[in-house]
């Protein structure tokens, strides 16, 4: 059950003995790391208006329908890197927070392509597995992660069974001033979370996709039955990736 705290991260087991007795042991080692020469990186959380706090009466997801997705197409791509200051390089070392994949058939041949990125799972093994509690989910189903806290172990990257974090090599200029990032952290796709608080619309990527006429992006309220992508999820069959995990994903796919 997700509880409402003031940093808005989840509480279950951020009080267990042993957990403080490993914070104050790293504390001093986090007090040192430097994030980015000159720049204090704020909780992407923030940017909600003051006094209205994530709510666990929505949760915010994607329906992807991947026989609208086009191969080849990467509007979504580079919507997304364009939004949050990504370079939208190749190399190992380039953070991407969504990707174009292919998923083939072996009985009929068939190909379907789709955008991978953060599922926003209800139980995160990213959050499971982080020693400082930085990766954290918000009440309203969004996972992100604190730069403040992260210490770059990189765990989560090893958790998360859709490959979506990426590790910050380098020094970062020119960043985006609602999208803060840092260097010697994890980062994934944060729903554009930044948007939604200012005015809960879409995200960048559906946005572009929607902008390009293939509307393969559904955003909206899970929670809400009246809102279009539940209407749409309970028409059509969708799938979650690895369902069999049981982690009960924000981001569903339909045609696959």
């Amino acid at each position: 059950m997700i509880q409402n705290q003031p940093d808005h991260r989840q509480a279950e087991g951020c009080n267990s003995p042993e957990r403080r007795d490993f914070l104050t042991k790293t504390s001093i080692g986090i007090a040192g790391l430097a994030i980015a020469p000159g720049m204090m990186l704020y909780e992407v959380a923030q940017a909600r208006p003051a006094g209205e706090p994530a709510s666990n009466k929505v949760r915010w997801g994607m329906l992807i329908d991947s026989g609208k997705c086009e191969t080849g197409c990467n509007d979504c791509v580079t919507a997304c890197n364009t939004e949050n200051g990504l370079s939208g390089g190749t190399l190992d070392t380039d953070s991407q927070w969504i990707r174009k994949v292919q998923l083939k058939d072996t009985l009929t041949g068939h190909v379907s392509s789709l955008p991978m990125m953060c599922q926003h799972c209800e139980n995160p093994p990213c959050v499971d597995v982080c020693p400082t509690q930085a990766s954290f989910k918000r009440a309203d189903g969004i996972v992100l992660v604190d730069k403040h806290v992260c210490i770059g172990c990189r765990y989560c990257m090893m958790a998360c069974p859709y490959k979506a974090r990426s590790f910050v090599h380098e020094v970062l200029t020119d960043q985006k001033t609602e999208v803060p990032r840092g260097k010697g952290t994890v980062e994934s796709c944060t729903l554009c979370v930044h948007r939604i608080d200012r005015d809960g619309k879409t995200t960048a990527c559906a946005e572009a996709c929607s902008k390009a006429g293939h509307n393969a992006i559904l955003f909206g309220d899970l929670n809400d039955p009246q809102s279009d992508i539940s209407k749409r999820i309970r028409a059509v069959a969708t799938t979650q990736i690895r369902s069999d995990l049981d982690l009960n994903t924000g981001v569903r796919y339909e045609g696959i």
